[in-house]
């Protein structure tokens, strides 16, 4: 059994969910972010009236889901490698809501964010973070959780690096500084989050990014400049028995 890298700083980012394999996560408060799309949709959905939101790995396990509650029963939603699953709605935020999801379970299948969802279980905690709850999520975990280790676990895609996740946890530790001050024992990794924050302009920075520039291309600009609504929806989603709901 390989060693786990225990950290040591109060706040710290991980740049992809692969990195979750190598740290100890127990004990620790876990925020997941994938700004295009998986947590933003998450978030959105919930903010716009769905009962649940259950992530899951792969097709086969959402129609399993969907076939233990009673087939149709659920809004089935995903993508495996940016292309919509069959018969599942597209899993970009605004197509979702149009969708219709108040007072409905969603399960939702992606090839990064919810599988660094999975990947955290293992935590004391787990939300779902995007821009569009940063500084409602941020509060919840200072009054909740303090003097816990917050590790800001960017999905990203694949193995590789996404500049929108990393940008995204650099708000999240603007927020988490604007309160801590001096005392928010910071890693590099944090530091370097933030600064990539401090220096990109909305929405120009995920436009412009590899995933940004790809969905544009794809007629989904709108949704990119959705994902941008920084602090839009007060709401605080944490991972319940592989459920997410809304607490707080």
């Amino acid at each position: 059994m390989s060693v786990k890298i225990e950290l040591n700083h109060k706040l710290h980012v991980l740049t992809r969910k692969e990195e979750l394999d190598s740290v100890r996560v127990q004990g620790k408060v876990v925020v997941v972010i994938d700004v295009l799309f998986a947590t933003t949709t998450m978030v959105a959905a919930l903010a716009h009236g769905a009962r649940e939101v259950i992530p899951v790995l792969d097709e086969a396990a959402a129609r399993a889901e969907d076939e233990r509650r009673g087939r149709g029963s659920c809004v089935l939603a995903g993508e495996l490698h940016a292309e919509t699953l069959p018969g599942f709605v597209h899993p970009a935020p605004l197509a979702l809501i149009a969708h219709g999801v108040r007072d409905r379970t969603v399960v939702y299948s992606t090839t990064n964010g919810t599988v660094a969802m999975a990947l955290a279980v293992p935590a004391r905690r787990v939300y779902c973070g995007a821009l569009l709850n940063a500084r409602r999520l941020t509060e919840h975990i200072l009054a909740q959780h303090a003097g816990d280790t917050v590790l800001l676990v960017c999905s990203g895609s694949g193995a590789n690096f996404n500049f929108e996740d990393f940008y995204g946890a650099g708000c999240y530790v603007e927020r988490f500084a604007e309160t801590l001050g001096p005392a928010g024992d910071l890693s590099d990794a944090a530091r370097a989050a933030r600064t990539v924050y401090r220096n990109s302009s909305l929405p120009q920075a995920l436009l412009e990014c590899r995933l940004g520039r790809m969905m544009s291309a794809r007629g989904l600009r709108h949704e990119v400049e959705f994902a941008c609504r920084t602090d839009a929806f007060p709401v605080v989603p944490a991972l319940e028995e592989g459920r997410l709901r809304l607490v707080g």
